[in-house]
């Protein structure tokens, strides 16, 4: 095969959304270090991590996500961070397991940065050209293999690896009310030429679709008579290289709360009728967890109101995003709604809200690596694998991105456990279980939330990162350190004690606990209701100077050490079924004693291991047993 351009490259990524950002970066950043070069094609430079959808990072698991990615040696928050207008933690009335950071996060300058770094980058060309054709050729093992990418206008480049990030570009088409018209996000080009060609490749996809609220113009709105939504006090970065000091110096902007009403309601349901969703032009299956506001109303008939949330694009326009309103339905109608709202009843909408279609693949073409099965060296990130979110996609293309360079390397690929972060939890149910809508990370889908919070992200990930070759060994060190540090503090904590005195007794009285009539441990007053590490440190003259985010650490692991001993515990149990491993070329339908459909799905699915096979729908713990004795008897 020949190419009609040089210099080749070893990995393409196609898109450059926030999966194909963070793929690019992994795969270049180690490839600085051992000889491979990465090219990023995008349909246009301009939509380098863009954030069509909303203007921010993070929130309700995702902020979880998050504080991964950087673990692992991602980019995602340390841009956040420098972008961040103001910074929130969900859930601060519950444990620390679900307590979740989201940043509000100015739009062009997160887009700004994060394409000055994606140019600056090291044995990373970017390339603005649509990729049509995902080039292969036959191996010995009757699958196929990545030889290069087709392009338009650019024509064919060989490579050896190749990670799709097409997010909703892919057979893009929007609709507003009637309007219909093939386009990507923010009324950009689509990919039209690559669909077909992945089917003719055998690839299994599917069509979703989501949807964006207007952008309203921040002086036509009264905010008087909303309820404002200010930052927290303190900041805590999602980035271990954040200057925790410049960034709590920021002045946080405020936020803003409205509510529909019955006349908005009123609005919607008279015409109903005129949005493709209710028509039937949208055949697109949508996000559960983030519908329209039509759907919304229709769904939830019995509610009065739903909350909205007003929320700026940045410091240098005046848009502003209206999260909770998106919408399908006509323009005529999107002013209508718009108008019966409080405090918007003069409100001038700069962009419309639409909807958008996109082709996906069934997840369950990939095994846990977001390898292809049936292609050596194509991978999938992002909307492109049925999720939702930036977060999301972020994670994936990372992982993706560190494992095409282990697999030009010829070193095992990373297939991250349930137990060790949200990253391989979203994975995981994805390449098990597939997905019939955008898939959304929550902290309620993992059975594991208590050992994988976010303050610890480090500590659970940064072994991968490193033996990838994308975290450094000094900062894997300096990672390393910081979980020695939190690890010795604990275990002095254990074996302080305290005997009774007025100074504790009265400290206890004013939290609401009961006073020591006998030596305890400082580990016991901790643990306390009311209490944290840090208000006894006039009783602790040995303590050490923790950095704040240490010091909430040592506090979590000493308050949670029970529930975490327990999850620990659960995880050994599974180790077992998760760490033995299933041959790739079984034919299921020949093990006796699997029923049919566990056979069908063992063989949709191909699980890697018996823990895996456990997961997938259809599989009962008969099955599994059957499995079991099957290995034993092949051995």
């Amino acid at each position: 095969m020949s190419y009609t351009n040089t210099p080749e490259f070893d990995i393409a990524v196609v898109g450059a959304g926030h999966a194909g950002v963070e793929a690019a970066l992994a795969c270049a950043r180690i490839g600085a270090r051992y000889g491979l070069n990465t090219a990023l094609f995008s349909l246009s430079l301009d939509a380098i991590a863009n954030m069509p959808c909303n203007p921010s990072i993070g929130g309700t698991g995702k902020g979880h996500l998050v504080f991964e990615i950087d673990a692992l040696g991602g980019e995602m928050g340390y841009i956040a961070d420098r972008c961040t207008m103001q910074s929130r933690t969900l859930n601060t009335s519950k444990g620390a397991a679900v307590q979740s950071k989201r940043v509000q996060a100015d739009r062009r300058l997160y887009t700004d940065m994060m394409k000055s770094v994606v140019e600056q980058t090291e044995n990373l060309t970017v390339i603005q050209a649509e990729v049509t054709e995902i080039l292969t050729e036959e191996t010995p093992d009757g699958l196929r293999k990545v030889v290069g990418v087709r392009t338009e206008p650019c024509g064919d480049f060989a490579c050896r690896a190749a990670i799709l990030c097409t997010g909703t570009y892919l057979g893009g088409t929007t609709h507003v009310g009637d309007v219909k018209k093939a386009s990507g996000p923010d009324n950009s080009l689509p990919a039209t030429g690559l669909t077909g060609k992945l089917r003719e490749l055998g690839i299994d996809l599917m069509r979703f679709k989501t949807g964006t609220p207007p952008r309203i113009h921040r002086r036509s709105i009264d905010y008087s008579v909303l309820e404002r939504q200010d930052g927290e006090e303190y900041i805590t970065p999602f980035s271990s290289r954040t200057d925790e000091e410049a960034l709590n110096a920021i002045e946080q902007i405020s936020c803003y709360v409205v509510y529909t009403n019955e006349e908005t309601h009123r609005i919607i349901h008279e015409n109903i009728h005129r949005s493709p969703l209710y028509s039937g032009k949208i055949h697109g299956t949508g996000p559960r967890y983030c519908p329209s506001i039509e759907d919304k109303v229709v769904r939830f008939a019995d509610k009065e109101r739903h909350q909205l949330f007003v929320e700026p694009m940045g410091h240098s326009t005046d848009e502003i995003y209206l999260q909770g309103f998106s919408s399908s339905l006509p323009a005529d109608v999107q002013v209508k709604m718009l108008h019966s709202l409080k405090g918007f009843e003069h409100a001038q909408i700069m962009r419309y809200a639409y909807a958008i279609e996109y082709d996906c693949v069934n997840p369950l073409e990939l095994r846990g690596t977001l390898e292809f099965k049936k292609i050596h060296g194509l991978y999938g990130a992002g909307q492109f694998n049925g999720t939702s979110g930036y977060e999301e996609a972020a994670a994936q293309g990372l992982l993706a991105g560190m494992n095409a360079t282990l697999y030009l390397r010829d070193m095992e690929q990373i297939i991250l456990p349930r137990h060790s972060s949200y990253i391989g939890t979203l994975i995981d149910d994805l390449v098990t279980k597939g997905t019939n809508e955008p898939y959304r990370i929550m902290t309620g889908r993992s059975e594991y939330r208590i050992l994988i919070r976010q303050d610890n992200a480090e500590e659970r990930l940064s072994q991968y990162g490193h033996y990838a070759g994308l975290l450094s060994d000094e900062r894997y060190n300096e990672t390393l350190a910081r979980t020695q540090a939190v690890q010795d503090e604990v275990e002095r904590l254990r074996h302080v004690n305290l005997g009774p005195n007025s100074g504790i007794n009265r400290l206890l009285e004013e939290k609401g606990s009961t006073p020591i009539s006998s030596g305890t441990t400082l580990c016991d007053i901790i643990r306390r209701p009311g209490l944290d590490y840090d208000c006894t440190a006039e009783f602790d003259p040995a303590r050490p100077d923790l950095p704040r985010k240490l010091r909430e650490r040592v506090w979590t692991e000493i308050k949670y050490e029970g529930y975490i001993k327990h999850q620990l515990e659960e995880v050994a149990r599974q180790q077992k079924s998760e760490t033995t491993r299933l041959p790739d070329d079984v034919d299921y339908m020949t093990v006796k004693g699997l029923r049919t459909e566990a056979a069908q799905k063992l063989n949709q699915v191909k699980p890697a291991t018996v823990g895996q096979a456990a997961r997938i729908s259809g599989v009962n713990p008969a099955d599994v047993s059957v499995l079991l004795i099957w290995m034993q008897m092949k051995r």
